[in-house]
């Protein structure tokens, strides 16, 4: 609400009430939030102990994506590269990368955890999500950085990326963080490869859910994600975490306070499967979902590279590949495919995504968000500056 000071009147009687220039957000009802307490906030003890429990006994026969691998993490490492309670950490800052109603003006809390449970051939962050890089925290140690991103960092959010192998000791993070004056939102940034479990283990924590719908085809999943039925379990997540937390809203700041927010990365040669994806989102989830077409995908990680020579690989009699352990891309070892693209005769891999995205291909999934229905979009703001 504007505060306004007294009234000021002037010599010729007339008078008038002066109120400072309070910078305000004008939105509809449904998506304006006036005042915001986190979710985790408002969990019952009760509850938030039995989630306690629950945390770890997911990591014993692991469970926490759709890989079910079963693997005892607690001894050794899954299909996402990481064991033990503890999360290993690539980067650990405010973060400026994200969008307007995201990172405000001071910036994300954001913890980019290292491994990944898909191997995506074009990765943006494959420095980080294909690699054991990084420091190991435990629960109450990642609380604490937490805190220092609150206090010292002033951030508007805590934002998790690439959290879905580590759900167990995120939960656990969040209610540490709690007891220690926790007060800002949480931010769960994910690829949408999550399981049903997860996103349930994770209702009452999450106040925003940020998942990207990467691919529509099972083949394409296949060949750059590296998974099976990628687009099932993703269509399962997302509606999933919109059932728990409905349209994004927003306090009249202009920052996401509670909702879903999807992002789409657009990629050469493949609007079609964009199309479909946010037809589905209209028909499906809600035609007032948020969301965000990205244009800025850019050939990452293997698009583009020489084909394999014998430093990383051999070839054993029954032609199969083989990946020497280590911090460069381990696929093999996560049980994913890594033969090379054989589509291209250049001589380079994935060579049909070894290119920018061009703007028609952009206009041609945002003109079919538009025609069913989807209407709130995140947008580059004109001047340059933040959309908020």
């Amino acid at each position: 609400m504007r505060r306004c000071s007294p009234v000021k009147r002037w010599n010729n009687g007339h008078s008038r009430v002066l109120c400072p220039s309070v910078r305000s957000l004008h939105l509809a009802p449904p998506f304006l939030v006036d005042d915001y307490t986190p979710r985790y906030q408002l969990l019952p003890s009760v509850e938030a102990a039995k989630k306690r429990s629950e945390a770890y006994a997911h990591l014993q026969n692991c469970n926490l994506c759709p890989r079910e691998c079963g693997v005892d993490r607690m001894s050794r490492a899954g299909a996402c590269l990481i064991e033990g309670n503890t999360v290993k950490v690539g980067t650990l800052a405010p973060h400026f990368g994200e969008e307007p109603c995201i990172q405000g003006h001071h910036g994300s809390g954001s913890v980019f955890f290292s491994g990944c449970n898909m191997r995506c051939v074009f990765c943006q962050n494959h420095d980080i999500a294909h690699t054991r890089n990084g420091f190991d925290l435990d629960p109450e140690g990642l609380a604490e950085w937490m805190m220092k991103l609150q206090e010292m960092g002033g951030v508007h959010n805590i934002n998790f990326v690439t959290p879905e192998h580590v759900v167990p000791q995120v939960l656990l993070a969040i209610l540490h963080a709690k007891e220690m004056g926790l007060i800002i939102p949480i931010v769960y940034n994910t690829s949408s490869y999550d399981s049903i479990t997860s996103i349930k283990l994770l209702d009452g924590l999450v106040d925003v859910y940020l998942p990207d719908f990467k691919v529509w085809e099972t083949a394409t999943a296949k060949r750059l994600l590296k998974v099976d039925d990628y687009a099932t379990h993703a269509k399962q997540a997302i509606k999933a975490m919109h059932e728990q937390v409905g349209d994004l809203g927003f306090t009249p700041d202009g920052l996401a306070k509670r909702g879903v927010l999807v992002r789409h990365l657009v990629m050469p040669g493949l609007e079609e499967e964009g199309r479909k994806i946010v037809q589905w989102l209209a028909n499906e989830v809600s035609s007032d979902l948020v969301v965000h077409i990205m244009e800025q995908y850019f050939p990452r990680a293997h698009v583009g590279k020489s084909r394999r020579g014998t430093s990383h690989t051999s070839q054993n009699e029954n032609g199969a590949r083989n990946v020497k352990r280590g911090n460069e891309d381990p696929a093999v070892h996560a049980g994913a495919d890594v033969k090379e693209d054989a589509s291209s005769g250049q001589g380079l891999r994935y060579a049909d995504i070894n290119r920018a995205v061009e703007s028609k291909e952009v206009e041609s999934v945002r003109k079919a968000a538009e025609e069913v229905g989807l209407h709130r979009f995140i947008d580059a703001a004109e001047h340059g500056g933040f959309n908020i």
